[in-house]
């Protein structure tokens, strides 16, 4: 892979004989950390690979409009985060499920999933994750998991600073408290 920087990345997609070429580079750049961004989301592998097929779609048709008022690690994260979450909803709609019904299935989802490879304490952390409410869930994971500044999550997530660290400082709690009672 090329050593481009994400701004030669768009110049290159931009130039009609080359955007193929650049969007290998993309792929090769930022899937792998897209696609565990969606299934930390969406716990599931095959979940996980249709919000990142959705989110690579939307990338390859909007990427020569991207303006760079963000970097495009923060752009293509937004995206990702927005295509797991319409992914889990539109499956809960289509399911008909509530959101407790959601989350134990959720979990028996994660222990059941023959690509899970953790052990015992991991996936008693990835229950308690799974039992945030989705902005906390959503929150933890990035900074967590991606060690997105706050600044940056906020052009991800599109709120405040300080709302993000309440948030974080809330799952944080909330994962100490359901890893010593479970």
């Amino acid at each position: 892979m090329p050593d481009l920087s994400d701004k030669e990345i768009l110049e290159q997609f931009r130039d009609p004989g080359q955007k193929e070429a650049a969007f290998r580079i993309l792929l090769a750049r930022y899937q792998e950390r897209l696609y565990w961004h969606c299934r930390r989301l969406v716990t599931s592998h095959d979940d996980a690979d249709d919000a990142l097929q959705n989110t690579l779609i939307k990338v390859w048709g909007n990427l020569d409009k991207f303006r760079a008022d963000s970097g495009l690690y923060t752009w293509l994260f937004r995206i990702a985060t927005n295509e797991s979450l319409t992914l889990l909803k539109q499956k809960n709609k289509y399911n008909g499920s509530d959101d407790r019904e959601i989350d134990e299935r959720v979990t028996e989802n994660l222990s059941a999933d023959e690509y899970f490879d953790g052990d015992e304490l991991q996936l008693k952390l990835q229950k308690a994750i799974q039992s945030l409410p989705e902005k906390q869930r959503v929150v933890f994971n990035l900074k967590y998991y991606e060690e997105m500044k706050y600044e940056e999550m906020s052009r991800v997530l599109k709120t405040s600073e300080g709302a993000l660290k309440a948030s974080y400082h809330h799952a944080v709690k909330k994962i100490e408290k359901y890893l010593k009672d479970e």
